[in-house]
């Protein structure tokens, strides 16, 4: 029971460990998003759950990991207490009563096995959501020892303890063999064997002809010689090798891509801890809503964060930014490298200091779910506090030009608790919304802004701002009414609804997504997932 038990739980940690790794092929997924082979929305939106599926593999991997080493342990009990001198190449023990922590630290399938245990544990309590929030350098570090479990892996599998038969013809299970049972039942008078030493019993006749009806029994066949194992090939590696391999190549396209640092034209300190960073980069392409991963080594040598692109290149400008909320170690450390007076509220350094900007690497852009909101005729955005970055470049597209895209009507809703949030994108939002009233089309941006929390201000501060204090509400959302009154304006049409903020506001959009409503109006609900 402990072999087949080892076996197949073997067999499905094979087949997790091959696909827990494409969803980390982050260039693979964002061609496959913008790729026209990929043409239906439904499709596409299965990329937007690659993260959930990097997960769900990684907890099959910890269960099964758990009962496969479970069984190990009755097997190696199993090996001590059972050894058979009649099956040598079977037994993985050397005798009978051989301690069992030999057959786990003294073997190679044994340690390699115990080391991929306390590597696998680390990684998997190094994910859990409270070190990754309290401190994520712990969780990047731990996580990239997956290299280390693969290299164990394909030496744990070398092994060879499981062995099958390799002649099934010629020794067929439940056969008879003639000479070794007659050798084996046959015993000598002692004192025969004093009189005469070197006698020896006769082998079973070959010529002599066996009972008709023994021969025909259906659970006795005579085998012509004894049987034969040897060691399974290792099936391991035809499950991990493509997908490690695609890995591999895809890590070194992405080193090779963005091995030159970028060239950074200005650093904003934004209010509430917000850095923004525009730079330049040759031959750089992205559509509005991807991102990329910013690699600083004055930062850390090893260790880089994504990070959503608030203003992509356009065919007039070439400039590329990003907005990051200063919340951990390295947002820190990042922004004093690049502050020369980090207690200034708003500082933009000028060209000829630029020098003294630390490099910075960028690689990227990759996919995100955001992506599909200019392919919708009337998309509905949510945003909660700094979760408006992804929303940013896809403004800032329709700035340029909103006519070339599907989308008609926008529905853009951001919520944040102190009124100085609204301002890092105030001057983008009048922008947009004086250019689509000279154009006539003051209905194609819906903007509500909602300040959950309030000390008495209820404006943002400045004249130019006027449109946006119109638009400014105390307190949350009524989402019911507010998708009701959505679905009654847009009937029989489909809405994609996108969601980047916390996961209350997420769950309640995506249980209105999935709710009927009597006008026929349909919601896809698209929530941010960095993979």
């Amino acid at each position: 029971l402990g072999l087949c038990i080892s076996r197949a739980s073997a067999s499905v940690l094979n087949l997790n460990c091959c696909l827990v790794l494409l969803p980390m092929c982050r260039v693979l997924l964002a061609f496959l998003r913008g790729s026209q082979k990929v043409a239906s929305k439904k499709t596409r939106r299965l990329l937007d759950k690659s993260k959930t599926f990097h997960v769900t593999c990684g907890v099959t991997i910890c269960i099964f990991s758990v009962l496969h080493v479970a069984a190990h342990l009755v097997n190696a009990l199993n090996f001590s207490e059972n050894y058979n001198e009649d099956f040598l190449a079977l037994n993985a023990a050397n005798y009978r009563g051989e301690d069992p922590r030999k057959l786990l630290f003294a073997t190679v399938p044994g340690l390699t096995g115990v080391i991929m245990v306390l590597v696998l544990f680390l990684m998997c309590t190094a994910s859990t959501y409270a070190i990754r929030v309290s401190n994520y350098d712990i969780f990047w570090y731990t996580h990239n020892l997956f290299f280390v479990f693969y290299m164990l892996l394909m030496l744990h599998v070398s092994g060879g303890v499981l062995k099958y038969q390799t002649n099934l013809e010629e020794h067929p299970p439940g056969c008879f063999n003639p000479n070794k049972t007659l050798q084996e039942n046959m015993t000598v008078p002692t004192a025969f064997e004093e009189l005469f030493p070197g006698y020896t019993t006769e082998p079973f006749p070959e010529d002599l002809s066996v009972p008709e009806p023994f021969v025909q029994n259906n659970f006795m066949r005579i085998c012509s010689e004894g049987p034969k194992f040897q060691s399974h090939f290792p099936e391991t590696w035809f499950w991990i090798s493509g997908p490690l391999c695609l890995y591999c190549m895809e890590r070194l396209y992405r080193y090779i891509r963005s091995n030159k640092p970028v060239t950074i034209t200005s650093v904003i300190s934004h209010p509430s801890n917000v850095l923004e960073v525009r730079m330049m980069k040759d031959d750089f392409k992205a559509r509005p809503g991807q991102y990329v991963i910013l690699h600083c080594p004055r930062v850390s040598a090893l260790e880089s964060h994504p990070f959503t692109l608030t203003m992509c290149p356009t065919d007039t400008k070439a400039t590329i930014g990003v907005h990051l909320k200063v919340v951990g170690d390295w947002t820190e450390r990042f922004r004093d490298l690049l502050l020369l007076h980090s207690n200034q509220d708003t500082e933009i350094l000028p060209i000829f200091q630029q020098r003294r900007y630390p490099k910075l690497y960028v690689d990227g852009p990759f996919g995100s779910p955001f992506e599909e909101s200019l392919n919708y005729e009337v998309s509905l955005c949510v945003a909660g506090g700094i979760g408006v970055t992804p929303f940013a470049s896809i403004l800032n597209t329709l700035l340029d030009d909103w006519k070339r895209y599907k989308l008609r009507r926008l529905y853009f809703i951001w919520v944040c608790r102190d009124i100085e949030s609204f301002r890092w994108f105030a001057d983008l939002l009048c922008m947009l919304h004086d250019k689509l009233w000279q154009e006539n089309r003051p209905d194609y941006v819906n903007i509500q802004l909602y300040l959950s929390q309030t000390d008495g201000m209820q404006k943002i501060i400045g004249e130019k701002y006027q449109a946006l204090n119109s638009r400014l509400l105390i307190g949350r959302p009524q989402w019911k009414l507010l998708f009701g009154e959505i679905a009654k304006c847009n009937r029989r049409k489909t809405i994609g609804v996108f969601c980047c903020g916390p996961n209350k506001i997420s769950k309640i959009l995506h249980k209105l997504s999935n709710s009927s409503n009597s006008y026929g109006t349909r919601f896809e609900y698209n929530k941010e997932s960095f993979s």
